[in-house]
C-alpha cells in the first residue's frame, strides 16, 4: 500500500462481506448530544452500518450528554429496555465519545467498534510526501516524518507501536521501521535499487517487501529487523504490493507474470506462486487481505482511467465492485474500508461500509 494503513486496534469482526449492498443499515436515533460530540458519534456509527431516523422508526435510541464528560446509553425498542448505560471519565472528551460509540456498536451488534483505530497515510508537502498518523475520523493528525523527500507505503505493526514505510531521504527508496512513541527509526532494507512496499506479518515477526537488488522487482521476506532475507519470486516481470493473509501463511501480491497485471499468492515460506482469478475485473492492483480472511480488496482500472474498489474471495472468483477510488485498506472489523477518492480535483480519504455500500467522505 502506497497510500494509507489502518491500525489493528481491535479484534476481527465476523462479517460476510459478500452480501455487499444487500444489508440494510440499522435505524437509530440520537438524543441529547451536541456539537462536536454529536458529529463524532454520527461519523463513527454511519461508517459501521447505522442510519439516523425519526424516533418512531428507530430500532435503538442512543442517548446521553456531553457536558464535560460523556454519559451514554442505548435503549432497545424491541426489547423495551436499556442494553447499555455508562458514564465515562478520563482522557479527552473525543476519546470518551469514540469509546462510547465502540460500546454502543458492540451492545447492538455483538462486535467491537473501530472508533479508536488509528490511520497512517502520506500527505503532500509541496513536492514531497511525509507520513502522518491520525484518528480514524481524520482528527488529531500528526506528522511523523520530516524527510523533505518522498515517504510512502505506511504499514502498522500489530501492536500499533511502530510503522514500516519507505523513504527517499538518502536519495534511494529504503525501508524503515519507526517507533511512533519514541521516534526511534531504523533501517530494515537498504540495498542497491528499489526497497519499497513493506508489509508486516500478522504476528509482527516478519516483513514482506519489494526489492530490485537481483534485477527486476521481486517479492522478498525477512525478519522484522531485516535479517534472514529470502527471495520468494523469481519472475522476469515486476512484482509489487505484497500483503499477508491473516493466518500468516500466504502473501498476496501483484505481478505481470501472465502478461497482464493480476493478483497472485505465494506461500510465505516459499513455494510456487498461483494466480487469483478476478472474474470481471482486469489490471488488478493494490490488494489488501481482510483480517477475517474472507476477502481480498483491490483496485482495478476501468475505461477512461477510472479506478474502482473491488473484492474477491481469496481463492479467486467473481468480483464485486464497491466504489470508485483506489488505495483500499481494511479496518480491523473486516467490514469498513478506507480508501482514497477524488473530490473537486483533489485526493481525499473516504470510508466505505461494505455491507451497505455507503460511503463517507
Amino acid at each position: 500500500m502506497a497510500g494509507l494503513a489502518l491500525g489493528q486496534a481491535q479484534r476481527s469482526i465476523d462479517v460476510d462481506v459478500f452480501d455487499a449492498g444487500e444489508v440494510k443499515a440499522i435505524p437509530v436515533t440520537l438524543e441529547g448530544f451536541t456539537g462536536e460530540t454529536l458529529a463524532l458519534l454520527k461519523f463513527d456509527l454511519f461508517v459501521q452500518g447505522f442510519e439516523f431516523v425519526d424516533k418512531a422508526k428507530a430500532q435503538f435510541t442512543i442517548k446521553g450528554s456531553n457536558a464535560g464528560r460523556i454519559n451514554g446509553a442505548v435503549y432497545d425498542h424491541v426489547k423495551r429496555g436499556f442494553i447499555l448505560n455508562k458514564r465515562y471519565q478520563g482522557g479527552s472528551l473525543r476519546r470518551q465519545a469514540h469509546t462510547f460509540a465502540n460500546n454502543a456498536v458492540e451492545a447492538i451488534t455483538g462486535s467491537p467498534g473501530i472508533g479508536l483505530t488509528k490511520i497512517a497515510f502520506r500527505q503532500f508537502h509541496g513536492r514531497d510526501t511525509e507520513i502522518h498518523v491520525a484518528d480514524f475520523d481524520g482528527h488529531n493528525s500528526k506528522r511523523l516524518t520530516h524527510d523533505n523527500s518522498i515517504a510512502a507505503g505506511p504499514e502498522w505493526t500489530p501492536n500499533n507501536d511502530s510503522l514500516f514505510y519507505y523513504s527517499y531521504r538518502r536519495h534511494n527508496p529504503d525501508i524503515y521501521s519507526h517507533n511512533i512513541h519514541t521516534g526511534v527509526r531504523r533501517i530494515v532494507a537498504r540495498y542497491s535499487g528499489s526497497n519499497i512496499s513493506p508489509a508486516v506479518s500478522p504476528d509482527g515477526r516478519r516483513v514482506a517487501m519489494v526489492l530490485s537488488k537481483a534485477g527486476s522487482p521481486d517479492i522478498w521476506a525477512a525478519s522484522a529487523d531485516g535479517t534472514g532475507l529470502r527471495r520468494l519470486t523469481t519472475t522476469k516481470e515486476a512484482e509489487s504490493s505484497p500483503c499477508w493473509s491473516p493466518d500468516g501463511r500466504w502473501i498476496c501480491f501483484v505481478s505481470r507474470a501472465s502478461g497482464r497485471t493480476a493478483l497472485y499468492k505465494i506461500p510465505a515460506n516459499g513455494g510456487a506462486m498461483s494466480r487469483i482469478r478476478t472474474v470481471g475485473a482486469f489490471n488488478a492492483t493494490e490488494p489488501n487481505w481482510s483480517p477475517d480472511g474472507k476477502a481480498i480488496v483491490f483496485t482495478t482500472m476501468r475505461g477512461g482511467g477510472v479506478f474502482e474498489i473491488c473484492i474477491v474471495p481469496p481463492g479467486g472468483g467473481n468480483v464485486e465492485v464497491l466504489a470508485t477510488g483506489e488505495d483500499p485498506s481494511w479496518a480491523p472489523n473486516s467490514r469498513t474500508l478506507m480508501f482514497t477518492s477524488r473530490s473537486r480535483g483533489k485526493r481525499v480519504l473516504s470510508v466505505l461500509d461494505v455491507p451497505t455500500k455507503r460511503v463517507k467522505t
